[in-house]
């Protein structure tokens, strides 16, 4: 009955604007997404009240764990938006605790473990107190003292990748961008042949899928979610890079990367739904297709920042930024703040299946991470448009 309810509110709410998806559609409004985003962050914070507490599923994790850093890293892009106290107070309860120190201590090297750090960054650009900082800094000079292979999956490169060139942003040393896009490159080129398959402008999630690895209808298995790990990076390093006076070395980086987002956001605008998501298979509708959250909104995320930056053209970016916004408010946000269509954890279209409407994932706080991320940046490109 809720989700009559929604759908019929945001029918009538498309036909008031006269057109199902127009280039300024009124129904999408700063001010509505800004809603839909505190409705949607709100209904976490009221289930987790306590961001210490470990997360329970299957068995006990720290609450630094990878899904909840990628939370933060909604929360922090909500905050940008939206500077209320409590997302910060909320934010350095959980930083305070795990003591501003990635996931199993200064001297992991895993990936997953180091996402939390790019919150604890995020803080010290506010506050610039040195506790939020240290540790991190300590954890990425000892990575940097071992080997360059670590990044064996598509999605490190969102879980660390922004840490490095985060720390390049705060401190201007050059060593931190150089080492991210030696492991960057290694990854896109090296690792199995290469992750990145330049002339489809997608990536394969791991050596296991490329190929001769496919999908049952012949195409090459790219996975949603994991494209959007790689895209989010992108638009991050990006940022982080160009915050900075630009040297040789940095301008040839960022070209790099420019280059590769271009290449990613042509592929993603192909393959998008017409309803506006993205499948969990990207070129394979018939094997795990249907409508799925997590990826969508990443790719929401690096399209609007992508047209707010100049990089790529309204024409063609701008009416694909609004069709993933209004599938996203239409099929997965319930009244109450709940998010359907969130694919649970996996490495792959089949991990977590069925994906629907009213099934809650094993982790719930990595899919509200990648929805404030693609809000608060859709929210940032209406805000500019209209000036």
């Amino acid at each position: 009955m809720k989700r009559a309810i929604l759908n019929l509110f945001v029918t009538l709410v498309i036909l008031a604007g006269h057109a199902q998806v127009p280039l300024s559609p009124p129904e999408y409004s700063p001010e509505r997404v800004l809603q839909t985003a505190r409705l949607v962050n709100s209904y976490f914070m009221q289930k987790h009240p306590d961001p210490t507490t470990p997360t329970n599923v299957r068995r006990q994790r720290s609450s630094n764990l990878w899904t909840r850093a990628v939370y933060y890293e909604g929360l922090m892009a909500l905050y940008a938006i939206d500077p209320d106290t409590a997302y910060l107070n909320y934010t350095d309860s959980w930083a305070e605790f795990h003591q501003w120190t990635p996931r199993d201590g200064v001297r992991t090297t895993n990936a997953d473990n180091q996402c939390c750090a790019q919150t604890y960054l995020d803080r010290y650009m506010q506050e610039h107190n040195d506790i939020m900082f240290v540790r991190v800094k300590e954890n990425l000079d000892h990575q940097m003292r071992t080997k360059i292979g670590w990044w064996t999956w598509v999605d490190a490169i969102q879980m660390a990748m922004p840490v490095y060139t985060k720390m390049y942003r705060i401190t201007g040393e050059e060593r931190y961008l150089e080492h991210a896009m030696k492991m960057y490159i290694w990854t896109r080129d090296t690792l199995a042949g290469g992750l990145f398959n330049e002339r489809e402008g997608l990536w394969w999630r791991d050596k296991d899928f490329v190929p001769p690895y496919k999908e049952p209808d012949g195409s090459n298995c790219y996975w949603s979610r994991g494209c959007g790990w790689a895209y989010a990076a992108l638009v991050k390093a990006m940022e982080d890079i160009s915050s900075r006076p630009l040297t040789s070395r940095s301008h040839g980086h960022l070209k790099l990367l420019k280059r590769d987002f271009r290449k990613m956001s042509r592929a993603l605008r192909k393959c998008q739904r017409t309803d506006g998501l993205w499948n969990p298979s990207l070129l394979c509708p018939t094997n795990y297709g249907g409508k799925e959250l997590t990826g969508s909104a990443l790719f929401l995320y690096g399209m609007s920042w992508g047209l707010r930056n100049g990089i790529l053209k309204p024409r063609h970016y701008l009416p694909a930024c609004h069709k993933a916004w209004a599938a996203m408010v239409r099929d997965c946000v319930h009244p109450d703040g709940f998010l359907g269509y969130v694919q649970g954890t996996g490495k792959e279209p089949k991990s977590a299946q069925p994906v629907t409407s009213d099934r809650v994932p094993d982790f719930e706080d990595f899919g509200t991470g990648c929805f404030l991320l693609g809000a608060a940046e859709y929210y940032t490109l209406l805000i500019s448009q209209a000036r």
